[in-house]
């Protein structure tokens, strides 16, 4: 059935202020008791197109610990304040395809802008853009003038509405704070095709991504990604933002956000593993990142909770 398209009209002005065949994913409680640990696994299976017993494994291998920061905490980003910080849009691309700034700044709780921020895997805050149907996502690192303003050269691809995440922490915090907006580009939109729901395979230039796991609403559930390229595993997947991949979960209807990062590994594998908590059942669209040959690629997958 085809879709009418939706008119966007251009906003007010805001206000001042990452020798066995990939695994098939299965709902199963005891499908995910099975994942006791990494190493079990990895020496038992072995790995081609994407999975394989190799040197180096043994750190990527290990089960995610839960020393990220962002684990185990509720979805972030629901609104434009948090924990008395606040977040104020100055500018945005007013039209979609071209190439516009993105400015904004965080307010402290003494309504004053931070300019002071604790480096949280290699960057003082990282930006996430998305659409509000989860297509064009987009992870940026925008540039911080001395007096808090956020810059970034941003552009939005389609008419329609984004939704945009501040994730960072404070000098004045020891905890992630995630603030979000919505950003609304004019002209006709209709929706993006959905991501197939549970499917545990994608290709992304070339190469072959499988996610293996399940999420379980109030629990750290094991999340493993295997890589392959022309059939044979990616041994030499390269630090980005100082880990071997990166997660973003955004929760469907009103994209709650997590940032997930990966256990520890000192060399790199074929494997990355997260530990990844959800706080409530339904589906979640995953992003993962990774990098290699010098570009970062994003693996998209839909997850059902249960």
């Amino acid at each position: 059935m085809a879709v009418s398209p939706l008119r966007y009209t251009t906003p007010p002005a805001a206000a001042p202020a990452g020798s066995a065949a990939p695994p098939t994913r299965t709902r199963s409680a005891g499908r995910l008791t099975l994942l006791i640990t990494l190493a079990v696994l990895v020496a038992a299976t072995g790995f081609v197109a994407g999975r394989a017993t190799t040197t180096g494994g043994g750190s990527a291998a290990r089960a995610a610990t839960g020393t990220d920061p962002h684990a185990g905490h509720d979805v972030g980003g629901l609104g434009v304040t948090q924990d008395g910080y606040a977040l104020t849009l100055l500018s945005a691309p007013s039209a979609a395809g071209v190439t516009g700034e993105l400015a904004f700044a965080i307010l402290g709780p003494d309504g004053a802008p931070v300019t002071a921020y604790r480096t949280n895997h290699e960057r003082d805050l990282h930006l996430v853009l998305v659409g509000r149907d989860l297509r064009g996502y987009q992870h940026l690192h925008p540039e911080s003038d001395a007096d808090g303003t956020w810059r970034a050269a941003v552009t939005l691809p389609t008419a329609g509405a984004y939704r945009m995440f501040a994730d960072f922490v404070p000098a004045a915090a020891t905890t992630p704070v995630t603030l979000g907006t919505d950003l609304l580009v004019p002209g006709d939109w209709a929706p993006g095709p959905p991501t197939p729901v549970d499917e545990a395979t994608v290709v992304v230039d070339g190469y072959t991504v499988t996610l293996d796991g399940g999420l379980r609403p109030g629990q750290a559930s094991q999340v493993l990604v295997w890589l392959g390229r022309d059939g044979t595993p990616v041994l030499d997947l390269e630090r980005y933002l100082g880990a071997y991949g990166h997660l973003v979960a955004l929760r469907h209807g009103d994209l709650g956000y997590l940032h997930v990062h990966p256990a520890p590994a000192a060399s790199p594998s074929s494997v990355v593993a997260f530990a990844v908590q959800v706080p409530s059942a339904g589906s979640y669209e995953l992003f993962f990142e990774f990098q290699h040959a010098g570009t970062v690629r994003t693996a998209q997958f839909s997850l059902t909770a249960y």
